[in-house]
């Protein structure tokens, strides 16, 4: 290191030289530190809440609910930043949740410990034009390495993805349950990927969150639905109904009415009589019609207008023996459709058979306390996937459904990406030394932002070690060394608070979840860095 500090900064004293010391006085360095100071706020806010033993955090919402999660990127929604630099830092963890799912945390420590580098760069008078391009030049480079240690896995290879979503709920507060939560994970993506599918939409895997039971109560619904609403008893109908036809329909079964507001005033009761006779008639027709059509399960969409159901199409629909449903929110729609393979229908005349689903049952069951409508047996179901969630309370629910949403994700990426590589701060390790080594090749300022790359990288299994309790310098020194020695695979192990190899330990992470890591925050820290001032907008 002492060869190249000397090189840094030759002074030209007769024309200045393109490295002359960069030291630019007044506002722009000013508005620099300043943005470099809230990001790395946020990114240490973060940073107890990496790894395995990492904190958890408790947020008290401005509606006065609490939510208790260690992940990055529902920590980081919550916080109201008020620094735009900082608005970028909870931009970055939301890219990362929209692109890997997973890591959210550690691309947001990554991007504090880039800009802790970057500002000892700026400090000593470097350009932060040279700076941002040598980091983007470096992430390419640390990019190209992660791709060279990982090692290709197949979709069919059920025994690799639960490695992997294992690994991304042992850091979660529900990592108990990782054996239950990792197979219905990857029991959902797979159903939905193909072997050519590059992507998979999980808007197509339906979360049905219910309180009561535990966490191991969670399931998968096998070939079925599972609903958020309960079957509506008001009326006295059946709410187990096998051979179910399933309709979906957007109108309502109650009178109707006109869209402004009018009273109708009847001064003689055989008009009186009348109107109520008409109103009957017109619901009775509707629910005929329903019947007509052979269709025994109705789900009704929410209405604002008026009521989706009154108590007389209630009762009459009870008299049909027709199973009802109300409730079903707007945005359900599509994935009931597509589960159920029924259209939904916007109009009592165009309701026909050919609209209606067909399952082989539609029972409300009682799970462990939550009333539960499942709908299984479903004849050419569409590719979806309904998972139950159960949780003693909502704050557990709550983190039950985002850790899983983060498994989902990481089984996702191994589709997108199909490679893994270890955990356990092994990678950024293996990178950080053939950066450096890397650096010894190249010339001038160059060579000197590789190398602080290279050691901003080490923040990651630093901070892992912290975490758990160890001694960070021992730690990082050693797993250097057995890296030296030519072990890639050498990472932390939490549980003994030794290094040791991390594929052994069954500790692997997709590896678009680190390649995506590492470029989003070496962009997010070039932006930062070519930010001169800071004008606000009347």
């Amino acid at each position: 290191m002492a060869s190249t500090t000397t090189s840094v900064a030759p002074v030209n004293r007769a024309g200045g030289n393109a490295n002359t010391a960069f030291n630019d006085k007044g506002k722009p360095m000013e508005v620099r530190l300043s943005n470099m100071t809230a990001a790395k706020a946020i990114s240490d806010a973060v940073r107890t809440s990496l790894g395995p033993k990492g904190m958890d955090k408790m947020i008290q919402t401005s509606k006065g609910e609490v939510i208790i999660t260690n992940d990055g990127a529902t920590i980081l929604r919550s916080i109201q930043a008020l620094h735009p630099a900082a608005k970028m830092l909870v931009d970055l963890s939301m890219a990362q949740d929209i692109e890997a799912g997973d890591g959210t945390t550690t691309v947001v420590v990554l991007a504090g410990s880039l800009l802790g580098a970057a500002e000892k760069m700026l400090a000593k008078g470097m350009h932060p034009s040279i700076i941002a391009e040598a980091f983007i030049k470096a992430s390419a480079k640390a990019v190209e390495y992660l791709t060279e240690i990982s090692m290709p896995v197949d979709l069919k290879d059920q025994a690799s993805l639960l490695r992997a979503a294992s690994t991304s709920l042992n850091s979660k507060i529900v990592s108990q349950y990782s054996s239950t939560l990792a197979p219905i994970a990857v029991a959902a993506v797979t159903r939905l990927a193909t072997a050519s599918s590059s992507n998979v939409d999980l808007r197509d895997v339906r979360v049905v969150k219910k309180v009561g039971g535990t966490i191991e109560d969670t399931e998968l619904v096998e070939g079925g639905v599972v609903l958020n609403q309960n079957v509506v008893v008001a009326g006295g109908g059946p709410t187990r109904v096998e051979k179910a036809k399933i309709g979906l329909i957007q109108f309502q079964l109650s009178a109707p009415k006109p869209d402004m507001d009018n009273t109708v005033i009847v001064n003689d009761y055989r008009q009186m009589d009348k109107v109520i006779k008409e109103e009957r008639q017109y619901i009775l027709n509707m629910c005929k019609k329903i019947k007509k059509a052979g269709c025994n399960v109705l789900l009704i969409q929410k209405s604002i207008l008026r009521d989706a159901v009154n108590e007389l199409s209630l009762n009459f629909l009870s008299r049909l023996k027709i199973l009802v449903v109300k409730d079903v929110e707007r945005d359900e729609i599509d994935f009931l459709s597509k589960s159920l393979g029924c259209k939904p229908v916007a109009d009592i005349e165009a309701f026909t058979e050919d609209k209606l689903g067909t399952a082989d049952l539609v029972d409300e069951v009682s799970k462990a306390g939550a009333r539960v409508v499942k709908i299984t047996g479903v004849k050419n179901m569409g590719r979806t996937v309904s998972i139950l969630a159960m949780g003693g309370n909502s704050l557990v629910l709550e983190e039950c459904e985002r850790s899983l949403h983060d498994a989902l994700c990481v089984v996702r990426c191994l589709v997108k990406k199909r490679a893994l590589i270890g955990g356990g701060g092994a990678p950024e390790i293996h990178v950080s030394r053939l950066l450096a080594q890397y650096a010894q090749s190249l010339k001038g300022m160059e060579q000197y932002c590789f190398q602080a790359y290279a050691d901003a990288l080490e923040v990651i299994p630093t901070t892992l070690a912290e975490n758990a309790g160890l001694n960070p310098i021992a730690i990082v020194t050693e797993l250097r060394n057995r890296h030296a020695l030519g072990e890639r695979n050498a990472g932390i192990n939490v549980r003994t608070g030794l290094i040791s190899n991390i594929l052994d330990e069954n500790v692997v992470q997709p590896l678009l979840v680190s390649t995506s890591a590492v470029e989003l925050a070496t962009e997010t820290v070039g932006l930062l860095l070519k930010i001169d001032d800071y004008v606000q907008a009347r």
